[in-house]
């Protein structure tokens, strides 16, 4: 309840200030913000990043029975060396000459063994991740079909859940779980296979939720080739739970980790070899965990290294140089998080529960902050803007060490050791406090801290050596961001005299850039006219003109089928120029236009109308063609503002005459005596109706009328003075 309590506080309140302040964004959350904050910040770090050049050289050796294995250089002039010690190609050259001198001998060979533990059982956060990692599955992904897993499936009639409880921080694992997976161990792998004593599991997470056990099959007999009919993706998922449940009781894997020294006569030259032999794979067996980051590519080089068997080799051996390969590297920025390495980094800084890692990231992403690009998560311009505002006016609430506080204070909360209403009401009064002073800032004020907060990415440096800041376009104003119907922009000072404007981190110039009044497409080369999509209550348009031009604008609604984010110039100008010309009617010389209106493209001549199928035609429709349409209206009866065509003719009137006739109409099937129509009532049809209840009906219909009459007079006498309206 609390924590509930907590986000809708913040969410409701929050956002309002964001809207107001920043229009275009969207909303902010006590989690949300602070896991945005987390993605805009690992962009910035590589934006900022500068790469360093390094070099490695590595040799390719034989053993004297010809064996071949890679070496590479440890100690050059007596010192050992670091990752950045050779730091250009001279360097590496001159490495490459001191070896071409010299010639090699093993000075020692140390074997050492060593053990490798399996992993843990899933928890929320671990699964997620993994299933990131060897699937391809978002979080929210993987939490729906997990959840389907739990549901259960239909097994032999039965419904059977296939795993335990899938939202939980615990690690440890039932004890019949634990014994029913040794048995399946030593039944299908052996007993080596099978640890001396049962393993047991403690979390490390700071605040973990440990009311219920990993996420573990119901029933570890249950293996997934077992069991049919499951979706490909519970399939997958099922067996990837399975796999890490039961590996996690396995024996560990033993290794042999080797390392050889080769060395100059006068030591002034080290080479180094490494490598590792699997002598008991173990859990290996069975699972392996998948790394997720680039970060760790120190780790997966040296593995790649380790996991080359070297051949056999003594202390005093001779090893002959075959090739030497220096290698140019630089240093890599940070990676972009993926979702399994966010999860993985707010799970460290104890941001968020594990029920509300996918939604978050979801959030996110359907707010438009962030988007996905090859499996990584990218920040949006707009996800910036609200970053940068929300560090200026709200930076408590965005500090990671603010929101795992409040995570404890929560825990605290449930468990029993603090008053929920006096955490809420500690919160909420700073809290409400920032945000009615913000609310009071001018708009100028916001602009101006974020101008300043992300300088060095609106206002990146000008080739041609001018302020970052000025206008290239008149040279006097100053770029700054602007809010707009559609989100920020960046605009000139000088407004209305200079409209430059250009998206963030877009190409100067004004197409197809945002404005206060929408999105500028381009000029009418006959008016000099502004052309613009803008958007109104009935759906977008394009507008020639500003507003204080009425006596000049004209509109025009987008036709049925095109999206707002496809419309250019030359589309803009075509839809303006209707309605259109198509020519004079051959019969009476009256003129035919072409047009779009509320249903749809049309063709039209005095009061008829006639559909196109597609709104490009009336562009091209050609006078025969409208000419053929309209007549195929008017045979069919209709058209907008045409005279109906009757059904049939039911005779004259018997008291004063003129025809008594059967329509069609919008209502359904009705007769019509001069001014008066009657609707038909629904056991009658126009097949069946006589002349005599068509005469019923419309004399009926008659005796309402003076009623309605007199209403109107009633309505229109109440501008009289009262006595006089009294008098009538």
């Amino acid at each position: 309840l609390a924590r509930r309590a907590l986000d809708y506080l913040v969410g409701f309140t929050l956002s309002p200030v964001l809207w107001r302040k920043l229009p275009g964004s969207r909303s902010a959350g006590r989690v949300q913000s602070v896991a945005l904050r987390l993605v805009v910040e690992r962009e910035m770090e590589i934006e900022a990043f500068k790469p360093r050049e390094y070099w490695s050289v590595t040799v390719e050796m034989t053993t004297p029975d010809g064996d071949k294995f890679e070496a590479r250089l440890a100690r050059l002039d007596g010192e050992k060396l670091d990752k950045f010690s050779i730091g250009e190609e001279g360097a590496a050259k001159n490495a490459v000459s001191m070896i071409e001198a010299r010639e090699f001998s093993v000075s020692s060979v140390d074997a050492k063994p060593t053990t490798r533990n399996p992993y843990p059982p899933f928890t929320t956060s671990t699964l997620q991740q993994e299933a990131s990692r060897k699937l391809g599955m978002s979080p929210a992904e993987t939490m729906r079909v997990a959840q389907k897993l739990y549901e259960g499936v239909d097994i032999g009639g039965e419904t059977v859940g296939l795993i335990t409880y899938m939202r939980t921080d615990g690690v440890d694992m039932a004890p019949e779980a634990v014994m029913s997976a040794r048995d399946v161990i030593k039944d299908t792998f052996g007993a080596a296979y099978v640890p001396d004593s049962p393993r047991m599991y403690k979390t490390k997470q700071k605040n973990a939720q440990e009311a219920h056990e990993c996420i573990r099959p119901t029933d570890m007999r249950r293996a997934p080739q077992k069991i049919s009919g499951l979706e490909p993706a519970m399939k997958k998922l099922y067996e990837l739970i399975w796999k890490r449940s039961m590996a996690c009781q396995m024996a560990s894997a033993r290794l042999e980790r080797t390392t050889v020294e080769i060395d100059s006569p006068d030591r002034k030259v080290g080479l180094r070899a490494t490598g590792q032999v699997v002598k008991f794979d173990g859990f290996l067996k069975l699972y392996r965990e998948d790394l997720d980051e680039k970060a760790d590519q120190d780790k997966d080089e040296a593995d790649a290294e380790d996991s080359r068997q070297l051949p056999a080799m003594r202390s005093g051996d001779a090893a002959k140089k075959q090739k030497i390969s220096p290698e140019q590297h630089f240093t890599q920025p940070p990676p972009r998080f993926s979702e399994a390495a966010l999860v993985k980094r707010m799970e460290e800084l104890s941001i968020g529960r594990p029920s509300t890692y996918a939604s978050i990231i979801s959030v996110i992403q359907d707010r438009e902050y962030v988007r996905k690009e090859k499996n990584r998560l990218v920040p949006e311009d707009k996800g910036r803007l609200v970053t940068a505002f929300l560090e200026n006016f709200f930076q408590r609430y965005v500090e990671y060490g603010f929101t795992a506080s409040l995570e404890e204070s929560l825990d605290d909360v449930s468990g029993g050791r603090e008053d929920w209403k006096a955490l809420l009401k500690r919160f909420w009064g700073d809290f409400n406090a920032t945000c009615e002073q913000t609310t009071k800032l001018r708009n100028a004020e916001v602009i101006d801290k974020i101008n300043e907060a992300l300088e060095a990415h609106i206002f990146p440096e000008r080739e041609d050596g001018a302020p970052p800041r000025q206008c290239p376009l008149c040279n006097v104003g100053l770029l700054s961001l602007k809010p707009g119907r559609y989100g920020a922009f960046i605009g000139c000072s000088n407004y209305p005299e200079c409209r430059y404007t250009k998206r963030i981190g877009g190409e100067d110039g004004p197409a197809e850039a945002s404005t206060p009044d929408g999105k500028l497409l381009g000029t009418d080369p006959e008016t000099g006219l502004d052309v613009s999509l803008r958007s109104g209550r009935f759906g977008p348009y394009v507008q020639l003109g500003e507003a204080e031009e009425k006596e000049k604008h004209k509109r025009s609604s987008l036709p049925k089928g095109v999206e707002a984010e496809t419309v250019d110039l030359p589309l803009a100008l075509k839809l303006l120029s209707l309605p259109r010309l198509v020519g004079a009617h051959p019969e009476d010389g009256e003129p035919i236009e072409a047009g779009l209106g509320r249903f749809g493209p049309f063709v039209k001549h005095g009061k008829t109308y006639a559909n196109l199928k597609d709104f490009e035609e009336v562009f091209d429709v050609g006078l025969n063609r409208a000419v053929t349409l309209i007549a195929e209206k008017r045979e069919k009866g209709g058209g907008r503002g045409a005279a109906a065509k009757a059904l049939k003719t039911l005779g004259e009137h018997p008291e004063d005459g003129g025809p008594v006739e059967v329509f069609s109409g919008r209502y359904g099937p009705y007769v019509k005596h001069g001014k008066i129509n009657a609707t038909l009532p629904k056991d009658v049809t126009p097949e069946t109706v006589t002349l005599a209840q068509a005469v019923d009906l419309i004399a009926a219909k008659a005796a309402k009328a003076p009623a309605k009459k007199g209403g109107a007079k009633k309505t229109a006498a109440k501008k009289k003075p009262a006595k006089k309206a009294e008098a009538e």
